[in-house]
């Protein structure tokens, strides 16, 4: 058997708030301090005041502690014996207890009620109220309204009275404004010019931010990801709570598709964050259910949910604008570029062009061979390359000359066949018509084509001193051996013949370098500038200029996971993916990101476009 304590409390109207505490011991104590069974926040009552004890035969008795006494049943006593079976009362200050026997809850019941309120007596007042200023302030009541009216004049009529002060008002003075206490933050560095300038934003009180707001500044570099209804059709039909919520921002005039759903301002003075996966995987997971007619792969993370890359592959060389067709790199493709090149010949460490590097090392640089490097040179950006030029990079070891006049090499212009042949019958006119040119078929033993740069074109011209024995007379041989199977043009270009057998019209297959074949994407070489290019691209291995050296996504997978990953570099969608098809976002082909048609040696590659946004946004890491 044991002591179960209800502690009964009045509410304001009226109504009884009941707490039962049970207590298995044969003794509980009463008094002020809260270790108590019986806890009686009242001075009239000492901290430990009376004891009750359970006796063998099942009567309670109550045994005073202090030097005061208590009421029981009427009567002012020290100790005495309740029997639970009839019933008894105890009295301590303002509290009465009720002691009887509950044969449901099989224990000795103490109900304590507070009977009468605390006199203004030293003794008898709460101790809370006697140390304390309650009795001196206002009453909660009037203390809660003035702290209201408090409130909404600070954060309410101040700020507001402030922003219509300095409606219309272009630049504010830099002091305190009380309408910046509704900011939820500092603005990202991208509109750090506007943070005195809250009108250009949030044109209208109390009205959420509107698109054309934003489109004021961002005429040109915000259009649509995607026609509204084909978004709308992709995201598929709300269900539940989304299409309430949906409804409801329709309802108070806030449309779905607004820029600062995405876009979300006052986060902090740093750039602002990329969008969340998420969003992107709303639509593009599971697409094609829904836009049927859709030529896009489904993509939900790049680590495990991401179709194999695409990109967009000459189908013809040359041309302002050649065209491309986008092929997955699983069929591997391969382009016609214009070109016969064999990387692995030129990146071997033991071959002929690795001996012609190491003797042209001090005057270019060359290492112990050829690597990446010495032919491709990144832009001003190093995000990608600069096409390769045939002067700039190839004509150290490739050299066109076939005269030397006092000292100067006479040199066959690049790219140009009708001002080669016009050189060469120019050549085969002079006065002196038997010197030797350097430009005949390797085949031929009187006159081995010498290659490599100005060491092999000086070689030459001593040569021109010892009377070679070929001495052609004729221009049309030399046109034709130019044009011929180990001729100059021959080894690295595709030669059109001429239209008419015997004829001299010969030309040259247009040559065109790709720098962008992920329109859809973007990839930065400065974020890899710690990787070799070996790693990425197996370019010796490739034996033909067709083979297309592209990374496939295995290959990035080494490095890059989800967005969620925690073992790879986390990558979501903004990583390389933009959500505005505007001028400014790096799929789109403008003129500077035409593939080259490289034709001339004088002809220069048009300039680079600028980091977009989307690397911008994310460090220069796309």
């Amino acid at each position: 058997m044991n002591f179960i304590v209800r502690q009964i409390a009045l509410k304001s109207d009226g109504s009884e708030i009941i707490r039962s505490e049970s207590h298995d011991a044969a003794k509980i104590f009463i008094g002020r301090n809260s270790e108590n069974a019986i806890h009686l926040p009242d001075l009239a009552v000492n901290p430990v005041h009376a004891a009750l004890t359970l006796n063998d035969d099942g009567k309670v008795n109550v045994q005073s502690v202090s030097d005061l006494k208590f009421d029981l049943n009427g009567r002012s006593v020290s100790n005495g014996i309740i029997d639970p079976a009839r019933g008894g009362e105890l009295r301590f200050g303002g509290h009465v207890i009720a002691v009887g026997k509950d044969a449901d809850a099989g224990g000795i019941v103490c109900t304590v009620r507070r009977v009468e309120a605390l006199s203004d007596s030293a003794e008898e007042k709460d101790q809370a109220e006697i140390y304390s200023l309650t009795g001196k302030l206002p009453s909660k009541r009037l203390s809660a309204w003035g702290f209201v009216i408090l409130v909404l004049a600070a954060c309410l009529a101040w700020p507001i009275y402030t922003w219509a002060t300095y409606r219309g008002v272009e630049e504010r003075p830099d002091k305190f404004h009380a309408d910046t206490m509704w900011s939820s933050g500092k603005l990202s560095l991208a509109h750090q010019s506007l943070k005195n300038d809250c009108q250009a934003c949030h044109v209208d009180a109390f009205v959420s931010m509107r698109d054309n707001a934003c489109l004021t500044c961002h005429t040109e570099d915000a259009h649509e990801h995607a026609p509204t209804d084909r978004q709308l059709v992709s995201r598929g039909e709300l269900k539940g709570f989304a299409k309430f919520r949906r409804n409801v921002a329709i309802t108070f005039n806030k449309p779905p598709g607004r820029c600062v759903e995405c876009h979300t301002e006052h986060e902090g003075a740093g750039a602002m964050q990329p969008t969340a996966q998420q969003f992107c995987a709303e639509c593009h997971d599971g697409m094609d259910t829904r836009l049927t007619d859709t030529e896009l792969l489904n993509a939900a993370d790049f680590g495990d949910s991401h179709p194999q890359f695409r990109p967009a592959v000459m189908t013809k060389p040359g041309g302002e604008n050649p065209p491309t067709r986008r092929i997955s790199l699983d069929d591997n493709p391969t382009e016609d570029n214009g070109l016969k090149f064999p990387h692995d010949l030129h990146l071997s460490k033991t071959g002929g062009v690795a001996q012609m590097g190491r003797r042209l090392a001090g005057k270019y640089g060359f290492g112990a061979a050829l690597e990446c490097k010495d032919c491709h040179t990144p832009d001003s950006d190093n995000v990608r390359f600069q096409p390769v030029d045939m002067e700039k990079n190839c004509s150290m070891c490739h050299s066109l000359a076939f005269d030397e006049i006092g000292g100067t090499f006479r040199q066959l212009p690049h790219g140009k066949p009708d001002l080669v042949r016009a050189d060469l019958r120019a050549y085969f006119r002079s006065t002196r018509p038997n010197r030797p040119i350097n430009l005949g078929s390797r085949g031929n033993s009187n006159n081995p084509r010498r290659r490599p740069g100005d060491v092999n074109a000086a070689r030459t011209a001593s040569d021109y001193a010892r009377a070679v024995r070929f001495r052609p007379t004729r221009a049309a041989q030399a046109i034709r051996a130019v044009f011929s199977r180990g001729g100059a043009c021959y080894d690295c270009h595709g030669v059109i013949q001429p239209a008419s057998r015997g004829g001299l019209n010969y030309g040259i297959m247009p040559v065109s370098q790709t720098d962008r074949y992920m329109h859809k994407g973007w990839f930065s070489h400065k974020a890899h500038n710690d990787e070799s290019c070996e790693s990425c691209h197996a370019a010796t291995a490739s034996n033909a200029a067709t083979d297309l050296l592209l990374p496939g996504i295995a290959t990035c997978r080494e490095c890059h996971g989800g967005e969620a990953s925690s073992n790879d570099v986390p990558s979501s969608c903004a990583m390389c993916h933009d959500y505005h098809a505007d001028e400014g976002a790096p799929w789109l082909i403008r003129n500077e990101d035409k593939p080259k048609t490289i034709s001339a040696p004088d002809s220069k590659a048009a300039p680079r476009r600028q980091l977009g946004k989307v690397a911008r946004r994310q460090g220069g890491a796309k």
